[in-house]
């Protein structure tokens, strides 16, 4: 019908509210129609609580009756934390339900759209689905996969640098790019980054907004040999989230127990053959952890790693109108590339935006993690 698209952007835009606090369950945004007008709106606010369906049915009230509900993911039909929300749309007397997208979700048993069409109502499926896709592309992949959908973020010079040569990187990128990555923490469930980082800017590595009460990620650093300062700003945060070391075997354990007894988590993990934490094997642990997103703001030799082994989904990279003017600083990856430009990594779904001066690359290494399923 002509306006399925226009109401299913609604509950698109109302789903958005709900980033960063949903994880593990998907960002859902639902509207009721009645007689062409929205009568009830909801989204799924926070895991745990009340389905965007119920939401907006309970708000539409009486009105709900004969009505059309849209909804940016199909129906569960399951019982979880919430009962199933098939059985709260039959209840309120819905006529037809239209959802943006198929539950891509293995695990979950009895199709809501199959049910509720075996309940004699009208069942659209596809509307707006590229962009119910799109918002939920962490949600796909983690169903499908179990390990979590990998973002990395840099900033950078116009001649493709980091820092300088003495490790300076402050500040590469403006204010408005500053604050987007803070977006990107709060969405997102944890942040990596290699413990050369943590010793040169002594980050906090958490979420700050003003406009928004943010979730901080849980905190992870990479580092082979457990040389992180015992002082360091990252190991004494009074984050309710977790802060977890991943390490090599051949560590300190007094400085292992130390750090422990400060609440910081210390795993102990594979290396690669390069003598570095296996990031296939850190991923899949993450995964089996729960986490479901994770992003990679550094440095070079860990944007590289992740890059090389192959556990990359989607970029942002920053390009600020400076130039170094040097090949002595810091390049966004370090180490070895290929010999051919063939063998470079393409990205594909790019998209350029301005936050103020600087420029905002973003695109995808594996575009079929929210495309494919």
């Amino acid at each position: 019908m002509s306006n399925d698209r226009f109401f299913m952007k609604a509950a698109l835009e109302l789903a958005a509210k709900g980033e960063g606090f949903t994880s593990p369950n998907p960002m859902v945004g639902a509207v009721v129609v009645k007689d062409g007008r929205i009568a009830g709106k909801g989204f799924h606010e926070a895991a745990g609580k009340a389905h965007a369906e119920v939401n907006a049915i309970d708000d539409a009230g009486s009105a709900a009756k004969g009505a059309t509900l849209y909804v940016t993911l199909e129906p569960c039909n399951h019982t979880g934390r919430t009962p199933p929300c098939t059985e709260k749309i039959l209840s309120a007397g819905i006529r037809r339900v239209v959802s943006a997208m198929a539950d891509p979700n293995p695990d979950v048993k009895g199709g809501g759209n199959a049910y509720l069409r075996s309940k004699g109502l009208e069942v659209a499926v596809g509307v707006c689905e590229d962009e119910a896709r799109k918002l939920n592309e962490i949600f796909i992949k983690y169903v499908r996969t179990k390990r979590p959908f990998v973002v990395v973020k840099c900033a950078a010079t116009l001649d493709g640098r980091i820092a300088t040569k003495t490790g300076d990187s402050r500040w590469v990128s403006g204010e408005e790019s500053r604050k987007f990555v803070h977006r990107l923490r709060h969405a997102l469930d944890a942040i990596m980054v290699g413990v050369d980082t943590v010793k040169k800017d002594d980050p906090s590595l958490t979420a700050r907004l003003e406009d928004i009460k943010t979730i901080d990620p849980t905190r992870i650093i990479l580092d082979t040999r457990l040389s992180v300062p015992e002082n360091a700003k990252v190991l004494r945060s009074d984050s309710d989230r977790d802060t977890i070391l991943f390490t090599g075997t051949a560590i300190s354990q007094e400085k292992k127990s130390r750090i422990e007894k400060s609440g910081v988590r210390v795993i102990q993990s594979q290396l690669d053959k390069d003598g570095r934490i296996d990031l296939n094997a850190l991923t899949e642990k993450l995964g089996a952890m729960g986490v479901t997103s994770l992003l990679i703001e550094g440095g070079g030799r860990v944007i590289a790693s992740a890059f090389r082994a192959g556990i990359v989904d989607k970029v942002f990279f920053f390009y600020a109108p400076k130039i170094l003017g040097g090949d002595d600083g810091v390049p966004i990856c370090r180490g070895a590339g290929p010999e051919s430009m063939q063998d470079c990594i393409p990205l594909t779904e790019i998209s350029v935006r301005r936050f103020g001066d600087d420029v905002m690359i973003e695109g995808y290494v594996n575009s079929h993690v929210y495309r494919d399923y």
